[in-house]
């Protein structure tokens, strides 16, 4: 996790076991009345599960005597069957009440979170890994439901089927009742003290699951480069101490649960031992039946079920803290990135793009350090191309990112035809703004369902000619030749496609949307001279009235451009034509000496010897 994942951990470990389960009450409230009658029915089971050694005692005393009516006993035998019928049917109520709304609110609380991570700004993801979140959207919740379906209720039952036994063991005999209450004494005092440490433990494992499952996600997505330097070894290493880690942690919790569990199931069977040898000797001296004797060893046996299990009901009950707390860190994360109270709304978007006076640093930057950004001014006309070139690390890709507002500006302001970025809605200003990144991420579906993404509907065209178009500007048309064409699953990534591909893909999806302003980070830094150069030839036809701004890392992008800003420590330094800045600007020439040498994309090389032949 992040510096500021860890802040929030600090945070969310300083709150009580209430305070943590209160937190659900807005989710259970819907449910409530349906978990009221799980309750219910599991009370009223263990309550029935009492009732029987009352059963015993009446059997003993008066229909096992010589000289009793056989049909005492067959009363009794029928009894005890209609109880034990009575208390499985409770049982069976119960699940029935509980499950289906407890997966209900599962469900729920896990579309929320999605839904909110989605929300989030891209410096909150900078700062969580992948595993964490899923661990928290799919383990997490998913014990949550088990604790509110099972956890809870058996919980509360357990404590009250205890205290009723108790109750019950006393009005069979005081001095026996005396003997268990002693007993449990130090159950009570260890459990508090296995409560603490127990949570301390259950969420140092979630937090570590969820690391482990970051590993593994990068791992998978990283293969090829695992395999092409040789590091296997060194990952599965790494991944092995990791799991180590988690393995000690595992066997910890286990320890201490047996621990805890070794106590609540070890003192009450001493109690029972002194309680025998108790009970005996009340009985020669005629304070006890012999019925009331059984009746209350047969509760005490009831009893004992409850109080075993409150060990493993308590470890669940912190774990479900634990999951709560980490589904909260999430949750109580502010999105900083809203729509303005009254968006703005305009009637026609022309593109013009300006940067006025923009200063930009990341949240977690120490405050003596310089701004990444800032100050910089640029102006681009609408329908014009702006070519973005600078030496490595002097912020051009983040620029990019202040457009479409995946990151906010810190000062200053970005303007689309003179309003505020910030005064459109996140919603409409998605609409007019198209991103295609360097580092292409498509997403395991079709290539058809990765280009209309984000494409808008069109009354001119339909969307299999929005598709076709989009397509065949990117230079896409290899897409039709897949197994299943344009329909063909991509792999998770799209890494069943090459780099070149990818890139073509994700720059057809840019282009199907139709944006007003479309940002360029050096998509095409795969692409061979010739590909690129129909691309743009194309992007220049199909998008002429739309503002484009680029990243540019070789000499043939920038050549295509309208213009080009020259970017420097933060701040544009000088802008014109390339001829212009080729002639009067030394750093500018510098730079450009340093781009990259032309890629070639064989992909691209393979269709023109097809063409070709």
């Amino acid at each position: 996790m992040g510096k500021k994942a860890k802040d929030i951990h600090q945070k969310t470990q300083q709150t009580t076991l209430s305070q943590s389960l209160g937190r659900l009450y807005p989710h259970l409230k819907p449910i409530i009345p349906r978990l009221l009658l799980g309750l219910a029915s599991a009370l009223a089971a263990s309550i029935v599960a009492l009732v029987i050694p009352q059963v015993y005692r009446v059997l003993i005393n008066s229909a096992l005597y010589k000289g009793s009516a056989p049909s005492g006993l067959w009363t009794a035998v029928v009894i005890v069957l209609i109880l034990g019928i009575l208390e499985a049917t409770f049982i069976a109520l119960r699940r029935q009440f509980v499950i289906a709304p407890a997966t209900t609110v599962e469900t729920t609380m896990r579309t929320s979170f999605y839904r909110h991570v989605q929300q989030l700004t891209v410096s909150f993801h900078d700062q969580w890994g992948s595993g964490q979140l899923l661990s928290r959207a799919m383990s997490d919740l998913n014990f949550m439901r088990r604790w509110m379906a099972f956890g809870a209720i058996m919980l509360v039952v357990t404590s009250l089927t205890v205290i009723i036994g108790l109750a019950s063991m006393f009005t069979l005999s005081w001095q026996l009742g005396v003997v268990w209450l002693v007993a449990a004494i130090p159950i009570v005092i260890f459990g508090f003290r296995f409560r603490t440490s127990y949570g301390r433990v259950s969420r140092k494992s979630q937090d570590q699951a969820g690391d482990l499952a970051t590993t593994v996600e990068e791992s998978v997505h990283g293969i090829r480069v695992l395999k092409a330097f040789g590091r296997g070894q060194e990952a599965l290493d790494n991944f092995a101490e990791q799991a180590e880690e988690l393995r000690q942690t595992e066997i910890f919790k286990a320890r201490s649960l047996a621990s805890f569990s070794m106590v609540v199931t070890l003192l009450p069977e001493v109690a029972l031992g002194l309680g025998l040898i108790l009970g005996v000797l009340l009985v020669a001296n005629g304070d006890v039946s012999v019925g009331s004797l059984v009746a209350f060893f047969a509760t005490a046996a009831v009893v004992a079920g409850p109080v075993e299990a409150m060990g493993p009901l308590m470890a669940m009950t912190m774990t479900a803290k634990t999951a709560i707390d980490r589904h909260y860190e999430v949750m109580d994360t502010v999105n900083t990135i809203v729509d303005p109270a009254e968006p703005a709304e305009p009637a026609e978007v022309h593109g013009e793009l300006s940067f006025n006076d923009v200063h930009f640093r990341y949240a977690d930057t120490p405050a003596e350090t310089e701004d990444l950004i800032g100050p910089l001014n640029l102006h681009i006309h609408a329908g014009e191309t702006m070519a973005l070139v600078g030496i490595t690390g002097c912020g051009k890709s983040t620029l990019l990112q202040l457009v479409p507002r995946l990151y906010e500006v810190t000062g200053g302001s970005v303007t689309i035809d003179g309003v505020d970025v910030r005064d459109f809605s996140v919603e409409t200003l998605r609409t007019h703004v198209a991103v295609a990144f360097e580092d292409t991420t498509l997403f395991s579906n079709s290539v058809r369902e990765n280009v209309m993404l984000g494409a808008a509907r069109r009354e001119d065209l339909s969307a299999d000619q929005i598709l076709d178009e989009a397509l065949e500007v990117a230079q896409a048309q290899f897409a039709y030749a897949l197994p299943d064409g344009v329909e063909t699953l991509i792999g998770e990534e799209g890494l069943s496609l090459s780099g070149g591909q990818r890139q073509r893909v994700a720059l057809a999806r840019a282009i199907a949307a139709r944006p007003k302003v479309l940002i360029l980070d050096d998509p095409l830094s795969a692409l061979d001279v010739n590909t690129e150069e129909r691309v743009e030839g194309r992007l220049r036809e199909v998008l002429r009235d739309t503002t484009t701004l680029i990243v540019a890392h070789r000499p043939s992008t920038v050549t295509m451009a309208d213009r080009v800003a020259l970017m420097e420590h933060g701040a544009i330094t000088a802008v014109g034509t390339h001829a212009e800045l080729l002639a009067s600007n030394a750093h500018y020439r510098y730079v450009l000496a340093s781009l990259s040498e032309e890629p070639k994309d064989l992909d691209t090389e393979l269709d023109d010897l097809e063409v070709n032949a």
